[in-house]
């Protein structure tokens, strides 16, 4: 059954979404999501080859519905400070060709190694929150020409339970997520009435991990599963589905949307 029509699953029929960093993991998935429920999706990450082939395997899990809402692709370099105003001015021109947008999925992230304190430099510091804070500060600067201003559009960052519940080693990612949160709640006043908000995931098994050696990364999904409450590890397409809700629901702003497993609770 077509969603087309519907009082609920058809809230996004139709509606232009932009997903940045959209190849793999929860990023993927937001992106699924989003064309199971018809809107036009426009895919972004680093590198255009992965991109490609992300649009392909989406068209061919859904032909009818990418061929009535054709996929957008477009490469940005996010971690390129000099240029990086300059790309996302070219990421956002590339996805309004055809239309304003009405709502934005920020899932980019890095695999870069994590600096312990004791390793801390300025440029080690800064390079941890480039793509996730600075960046999306960066698009926010511009997005008021690129979506109407208005409650029924959105722009959702990506957070994380590790900013409320740090591991060891992990306090350059928890300065970084709380200032993720402090824009969020900025830009829900400064982008009224664009609603702007966080999913903040808990341990969740993507593409990420897959470099892992076999033993250590059941030993590291066995850690997660003993430090949740529901005893097991996220998994994408569970996650994405509260960034497909923050879309859908108008009267949600300035919030952080949880979907931890009870990490917060253990």
């Amino acid at each position: 059954m077509s969603a087309k029509g519907l009082k609920y699953l058809g809230k996004l029929d139709g509606k232009r979404v932009l997903v940045v960093g959209a190849t793999s993991g929860i990023g993927f998935c937001v992106a699924e999501a989003a064309v199971e429920h018809g809107a036009q999706v426009i895919l972004s990450s680093s590198n255009q080859s992965k991109l490609n082939a992300t649009a392909a395997r989406l068209q061919s899990a859904y032909p009818d519905l990418v061929r009535a809402n054709p996929l957008t692709t477009h490469a940005c370099d996010l971690s390129d400070r000099e240029h990086l105003e300059h790309n996302l001015s070219g990421l956002l021109d590339a996805a309004t060709k055809i239309g304003k947008l009405n709502h934005i999925s920020w899932t980019a992230g890095d695999a870069a190694r994590i600096p312990r304190v004791q390793d801390l430099t300025i440029d080690a510091i800064y390079h941890a929150g480039i793509v996730r804070c600075v960046a999306p500060l960066l698009m926010a600067k511009l997005l008021p020409s690129y979506m109407e201003r208005s409650a029924e559009n959105s722009f959702t960052f990506t957070g994380g339970s590790i900013t409320q519940k740090p591991n060891p080693g992990w306090a350059v990612m928890a300065t970084w997520g709380g200032a993720v949160e402090g824009a969020m709640r900025g830009l829900a006043v400064d982008l009224k009435p664009i609603r702007v908000n966080i999913v903040s995931p808990g341990a969740v098994h993507t593409e990420i991990l897959a470099g892992m050696a076999k033993d250590e990364l059941e030993g590291m999904l066995e850690f997660f599963r003993k430090t949740s409450t529901t005893g097991t590890v996220g998994n994408p397409q569970d996650v994405a589905e509260a960034y497909l809700y923050i879309m859908k629901d108008q009267f949600i702003t300035g919030s952080i949307v949880e979907t931890n497993g009870g990490r917060l609770l253990v």
